[in-house]
């Protein structure tokens, strides 16, 4: 065993034993309440403790709170009390059967979701229910680059805290639309900053060219879902702008405030 697998696993157990029935996260005359679902995998752990901390910066700083759970049977309680159900890093395919039809449930009478970076893989066909709620099917990303991202809707909450080109460096997943699920862009990449075809041997990525959505937002069942394709790593979550940008989309998702329509 080489002692990378060996270190994720130590930190994965430890995440777990820490982690497994950790309490919600109280502020005073608290606005709304998340469910936060963050399971460590292979390639996404050390985000954890470093994710859950800046989030209970948030929640002190704009009065709401959040229950964390790395356990999937959480969904097999109240949703109800969630203003917006939160997959960070953690993709729907973790849910069983009955945990799967909880969480439609709980957006048919509307309930609302965000999505962060890999809770968008799932596999084809896995959860198509799920595919259509993210808006957007993963196909391959390039090795991590630094690129610019451009804000497209500057009247959404998840742009507030960015400038119109944000120089950020991730995983630039490329996406299809296999559902045909319309959805509204909120940030694109530039892929004249970075290289999409950079990838490890044996892959093939070509890029989406000049329409290449890393966070966009849209109405399912009876819900508001927002989804960002960033934050892959742990110093991530510490960046004052990655946080703007995440809070934002929560908030909208979880409260629909925020938005600046479009004068008529």
């Amino acid at each position: 065993m080489n002692r990378a697998m060996t270190r994720y696993r130590k930190l994965a157990a430890a995440a777990a034993l820490s982690l497994a029935a950790a309490p919600a996260v109280l502020a005073a005359d608290s606005q709304f309440k998340l469910l936060v679902l963050a399971i460590p995998n292979k390639y996404h752990y050390e985000y954890i403790p470093v994710a859950r901390d800046s989030l209970e910066k948030l929640a002190k700083l704009h009065a709401f709170e959040f229950s964390w759970t790395n356990q999937p049977s959480s969904f097999e309680g109240d949703l109800k009390q969630y203003a917006a159900v939160v997959f960070l890093n953690t993709s729907g395919e973790e849910l069983n059967a009955v945990q799967r039809g909880r969480f439609e449930a709980y957006m048919r009478a509307g309930g609302n979701a965000v999505v962060v970076h890999r809770g968008i893989i799932t596999p084809p066909g896995n959860w198509v229910w799920y595919e259509n709620m993210v808006g957007r099917s993963f196909t391959i990303h390039p090795m991590l680059q630094t690129a610019v991202v451009d804000v497209v809707d500057r009247g959404f909450p998840a742009t507030y805290g960015l400038p119109a080109r944000w120089i950020w460096s991730d995983e630039w997943y490329e996406t299809t639309n296999p559902h045909g699920v319309a959805v509204q862009p909120v940030l694109n990449v530039d892929e004249d900053s970075y290289d999409p075809t950079k990838i490890w041997p044996g892959q093939v990525a070509r890029g989406m060219g000049k329409s290449h959505p890393v966070a966009w937002y849209h109405h399912h069942e009876q819900g508001r879902v927002f989804v960002t394709a960033l934050g892959h790593n742990a110093e991530m979550y510490k960046d004052a702008q990655y946080l703007a940008h995440l809070m934002g989309g929560i908030w909208w998702a979880a409260t629909g405030k925020g938005q600046q329509r479009p004068a008529d």
